[in-house]
């Protein structure tokens, strides 16, 4: 087997690899949000706990040697490698050391674009933005005594909802502002939002 070969593999391989990532990153989508710890929070939608604090930034560590740059590295030593191996007059040293530079160039190259572009504004998922308890929410279906109902809230930027039940097994309207207590079974044990604030003024 000769270099202008191993260049070829090289090329191939990588390109293959290249391919791959891009059209796994093509599928790949995240909802960036908020996430709401402990405090008293009064936006729809949020969470209900002790102190209120937003999503911190994400301090990417994205490794150097990752699946997208060693990917580009190889297809681009390959590429650059076959072709002065087979249409230049250069010697192997100095085609093999031109090939490691631009296998270097291009890798650096696809880091770049991963940390300043495509992962500039995403940051780390928490339990905590997904986490039940707490969440404000209004009820789209009226919760009968000792009955079951439906809560709607928005969560992580998008409108879900889930079964809700009476914390104290009271009958709760429609429309009715509420936050959760408590989350078991795929139920929302949820109180009138109303009554917390009623409570915390008393105190």
């Amino acid at each position: 087997m000769t270099w202008t070969d191993i260049y070829l593999i090289c090329f191939l391989v990588g390109f293959t690899l290249s391919v791959i990532s891009a059209l796994s990153g093509l599928f790949h989508l995240h909802l960036p949000g908020l996430h709401h710890g402990h405090g008293l929070h009064v936006a729809h939608g949020g969470h209900v706990g002790h102190g209120l604090h937003a999503g911190d930034g994400l301090s990417h560590q994205m490794p150097v040697f990752n699946f997208g740059t060693v990917a580009a590295f190889l297809a681009w030593f390959g590429g650059v490698g076959y072709l002065l191996s087979t249409y230049s007059g250069f010697m192997f040293w100095m085609a093999f050391s031109l090939s490691v530079l631009c296998g270097i160039v291009g890798g650096a190259i696809i880091f770049l674009f991963l940390t300043r572009i495509l992962l500039a504004h995403e940051r780390p998922l928490s339990s905590l933005d997904y986490e039940m308890v707490g969440v404000y929410g209004q009820l789209t279906s009226a919760i009968r005594e000792g009955g079951t109902g439906e809560i709607s809230f928005s969560q992580e930027g998008v409108r879900r909802g889930t079964p809700a039940r009476s914390e104290d097994g009271t009958a709760i309207q429609k429309n009715t502002d509420v936050v959760v207590t408590r989350y078991e079974s795929g139920v929302a044990y949820v109180r009138r939002w109303d009554d917390l604030t009623d409570t915390k003024e008393t105190h």
